[in-house]
């Protein structure tokens, strides 16, 4: 009877808790002429829990859901306009509240107008904001252009960084675009349907969900596009051929109606683009190779066959729907040179040449998806399944030579070609529900993984060991390899408000990690003609089993000024390895550790603020690192996976620190990141000094290095970096100073000697971005960098080296819609490995015409390294020697291109809009809701 009463009971009040929430929704306008403001950033806040937050649409309109009974707090901010205050009482019952005017902030026109400029943006809490209309481009230019231009966002190794780290998503009106690929969104959205940016760290789903941090965030743009630009199709299509049977043809197209948009891109090409997007410019940045200006360019000669499409859309006032499809087909070719300096050597002088070659063919199938739909007013659901289907076939070759001060201690030559089938399935659900009372949350979430991979390996290996006498090894195998994985983890959270300002939440959280890898190797047979002698040695049939229980309780404290969170967590792992060949090997181990983190978020002003977050984690060993079985791909190089390995334990702080002045446009933010790790996964290598026999047919000889993991302490990686901005007037330009301090220490042991192999590097940049007219455009910039390189056992060994990459961008449209563009890029560095390429100047260029009335034709006549001096060079540190690369990279040749820009806008320009789409010189924005 008592359990039918309380059922009676929780049923009650979960309808109680639907009847008393509802909608608080309306329209934000300029009292002055009435027209929406799209992209005003809308905050409710209510008395003891966390604000809810939104912007506004294209028609100035905003939406609230799952708001509790109660009274609250209704702020609304738009740049340039006097922010709005009301006070909302909601009673169970949906608040329609009308049209909300807001009034314009005439001090800050009088400022602009006795300054002559744009405002250049500002700084909100945790989110930087930058007007568009602030920062010049040319007519064909794409966002990335766009953002490249604002303060602290530059581009790294092809990514686009913000504020020191990688972009990781980009929304377009608080709207996910391109999913997790924020280059390719920032490429295919054209610089001129842009309003404003807005750059944030956003928290993950969970985080969003339950309301608590969970230290889980991903830098992230939004874009707020232009009134009438958010209708219509728009894009870019080309083609060209080129010297060296070189050819390119790709489109990406765009489909937007409002909150619908659709995208469609493909390519063909063997220039080493690996997308194609509206960014792309003949002879210029060619954006697609993830390379080129300012970058590392890829490796090897690449073709690329691809066609994606990518969609999101509100399927009603509850579901938003996002995801997209791309197949590819790639082939990398590629030539590389390596040369290795071990720390410690056995034999003095000891080093290890070699050069490789490999073709790869790949062809791969990706799906993701977002589901989100929000139920009712108190209960959300989310879904996002991902799936990979990809196969590789390759065909390699290697020749290793090691030696030493009095000559040759082995040679190796390996020829391979495999053919590998993988898929990957992965799935989060999560769901949340508020009850009546404000702030207390209950959420669950269920992540899902399986992959599968399995393989065909087939090697010829001849290996000479001069050790007194010349020793030859050969060998002919064939390896058959099922790999297959399934993972999951469940989370249930919950979450109380106490007080005004505070809330804790209790969380538990168990989730498993199932490997399962069979590899089997055979010997070539000549009697038989086959492969089907069984090599124990390169053989193994390993399963692993990960089982983690985690409990969490945290406090949070917030107020307009300062959050501050704390939680303490306890974990409970087990590792269990069974091995069944070729020796049987069955252990498991238990651990248990206690996991603090803390977080503090202090705003000095609107504009200044300082972001705090220590944590700790662990991380277990892979399948891979556990396997007790030989890695056949180098025989004077063999590695081993080691099945005793512990979980790293790892403490991590970070600090940021962000200021923006409106009035000056003057920018300023740090960030620091560092990290130290307890049984961290490192190498333990010995170079034999005599013959080690493993089998009857395979065997190590003097001067082979023997690899195999093993847990070691004191690992260190501390990581900084600053970025100063602000206008110039005397050549209308933007000036960006930044750089950084790192430090490394990573333990390895080499012949049972512990040694650090210490890196520090010191990193310095400045560039100048034009910001003088749509005709005119370039950027100028260059970026040093000094590693100071010292191994504990090597004290007196110099391995110090210095990079510098300077480079000119400019772009000039002059006489009767001609076009002229250049790029150069130097790369100087010293300190490297003799017969490397050290220095060199990349230089592509173009002339154009732009054809057609409306001048949306262009054709062009290109050249990609004119001077014929592009190399790819790279060192690489390691705990037992410092390697130097260089790989074989897409030189010079002539192209003709034609491309066409799609252009066809639908969207109603608001009165009181220029046809530049600023509004009065003011802009807006708001982020998406969290």
């Amino acid at each position: 009877m008592k359990k039918l009463l309380l059922t009676l009971l929780l049923i009650s009040a979960v309808v109680n808790a639907y009847a008393q929430s509802a909608a608080v929704f309306g329209t934000v306008k300029s009292a002055s002429d009435a027209t929406a403001l799209p992209g005003a950033t809308v905050i409710l806040q209510g008395s003891s829990n966390t604000p809810t937050t939104t912007i506004t649409d294209s028609e100035g309109k905003f939406r609230l859901e799952r708001v509790p009974a109660g009274e609250y707090t209704l702020r609304i901010n738009y740049l340039g306009f006097q922010n709005f205050t009301r006070t909302v009482q909601q009673q169970g019952k949906s608040v329609d509240l009308g049209t909300l005017s807001l009034q314009e902030e005439a001090t800050a026109i009088k400022e602009v107008q006795v300054v002559g400029r744009v405002p250049m943006g500002d700084q909100k809490g945790d989110t930087s904001q930058y007007n568009a209309g602030a920062f010049k481009t040319a007519p064909d230019a794409s966002a990335e252009d766009l953002v490249t231009k604002m303060p602290g966002v530059t581009i790294q190794d092809g990514k686009v960084q913000a504020q020191g780290e990688d972009v990781k998503q980009v929304f377009v009106d608080g709207k996910r675009y391109f999913g997790q690929d924020a280059d390719a969104a920032l490429r295919n959205l054209p610089a001129e349907v842009i309003e404003s940016v807005q750059i944030f760290d956003r928290r993950s789903d969970a985080s969003e969900m339950s309301g608590f941090d969970d230290g889980n965030r991903e830098k992230t743009l939004n874009i707020v596009t232009k009134p009438d630009k958010r209708k219509g199709q728009f894009g870019k299509v080309s083609a060209g051929y080129g010297t060296d049977e070189r050819y390119m043809v790709g489109a990406a197209v765009n489909f937007f109606n409002e909150e619908r948009r659709f995208t469609v891109t493909g390519l063909s090409n063997n220039i080493n683009m690996l997308d194609f997007s509206v960014g792309e410019t003949p002879g210029g940045g060619m954006r697609g190779r993830r390379g080129g200006w300012g970058n590392r360019t890829p490796n090897g000669i690449i073709s690329t066959n691809m066609i994606g499409v990518n969609y999101s859309d509100m399927w009603s006032d509850k579901m938003e729907v996002s995801g997209n499809y791309s197949f590819m087909n790639r082939e990398f070719d590629e030539r590389s040179y390596i040369f290795q300096d071990f720390t410690q050597p056995i034999f003095p002088g000891q080093t290890y040449t070699e050069n490789s070659s490999n073709i790869n063919v790949e062809n791969s199938h990706r799906f993701n998806m977002r589901l989100d739909y929000k139920i009712n007013e108190r209960n959300r659901l989310l879904i996002t399944p991902n799936i990979t289907v990809q196969q590789n076939r390759s065909n390699s070759s290697l020749f290793g030579t090691t030696n030493w001060d009095e000559g040759l201690l082995n040679e190796t030559q390996d020829i391979s070609n495999s053919d590998n089938a993988s898929i990957s399935l992965n799935n989060n659900i999560f769901y949340s529900h508020n009850f009546t009372k404000p702030g207390r949350v209950f959420s669950t979430r269920l992540r899902t993984d399986y992959s599968s991979n399995n393989g065909d390996y087939y090697r010829i290996s001849n290996t000479t060991y001069f050790d007194g006498e010349s020793r030859n090894i050969d060998l002919r195998q064939y390896s058959d390899t099922d790999r297959r994985g399934f993972s999951w983890e469940g989370n249930v959270s919950y979450t109380e408000p106490i007080g005004e300002n505070s809330r804790v939440q209790l969380e538990y959280e168990i989730g498993n990690r199932d490997n399962d890898s069979d590899r089997r190797t055979y010997s070539f047979e000549e009697q038989t003609g086959r492969y089907s002698e069984l090599d124990t040695i390169f053989t193994s049939t390993f399963k692993s089993q990960y089982l983690t229980q985690e409990a969490e309780l945290g406090y949070q404290y917030n107020t307009e000024q300062m959050r501050l969170q704390v939680e303490v967590e306890y974990q409970h792992a087990q590792l269990q390895n069974d091995q069944q060949f070729p020796r049987v090997l069955n252990f498991a181990r238990t651990f248990h550790s206690i996991l603090p983190s803390a977080q503090l978020e202090y705003k000095f002003s609107k504009t200044r603020t300082l972001f705090l977050d220590y944590r700790a984690d662990t991380d277990a060993p892979s399948v891979e690192q556990l396997q007790d079985v030989y890695d056949p791909s180098n025989s004077v190089r063999a590695r081993i996976g080691n099945p005793n390995l512990d979980q790293s334990f790892e403490n991590r702080l970070m600090m940021r620190y962000r200021n923006f002045d409106p009035e000056t446009n003057k920018v300023f933010f740090v960030f620091l990141m560092s990290s130290m790790t307890q049984n961290y996964i490192a190498n333990s290598t010995f170079t034999l000094r005599d013959e080690v026999r493993l089998s009857d047919d395979f065997s190590l000889g003097q001067g082979a290095r023997l690899t195999r993991p093993v847990n070691l302490d004191g690992y260190y990686n501390v990581r900084s970096f600053f970025n100063y901005g602000q206008p110039v007037s005397f050549v209308n330009a933007n000036f960006n100073v930044n750089g950084g301090l790192g430090y490394s220490r990573i333990p390895g042991l080499n012949n049972d000697q512990l040694n650090y192999a210490n890196d520090t590097e010191m990193r310095l940049g400045i560039s100048l971005s034009s910001n003088i007219s749509e005709k005119i455009d370039f950027n100028i910039s260059t970026r040093s960098s000094y590693n100071i390189i010292e191994n504990t056992q090597l004290a007196n060994q110099d391995n110090n080296y210095f990079n510098q990459s300077t480079q000119l961008r400019y772009n000039w449209i002059f006489w009767k819609g001609m076009v002229y563009r250049t790029e150069l890029n130097h790369q100087y560095n010293s300190g490297l490995s003799a017969g490397l390429d050290p220095n060199f100047l990349l230089w592509n260029m173009s002339i154009s015409k732009k054809v057609f009335k409306n001048q949306k034709g262009e054709v062009s006549l290109s050249v990609n390294d004119l001077l014929n001096q592009n190399v790819s060079v790279q060192r690489n540190v390691r705990s037992d020697y410092i390697e130097d690369v260089q790989t074989n990279v897409l030189q010079r040749y002539f192209m003709l291109t034609f491309t066409y820009n799609i252009r066809n806008y639908s969207g109603k320009l608001p009165e009181g809009v220029d046809g530049g789409g600023e509004r009065n010189r003011e802009w807006g924005g708001g982020r998406p809701r969290n």
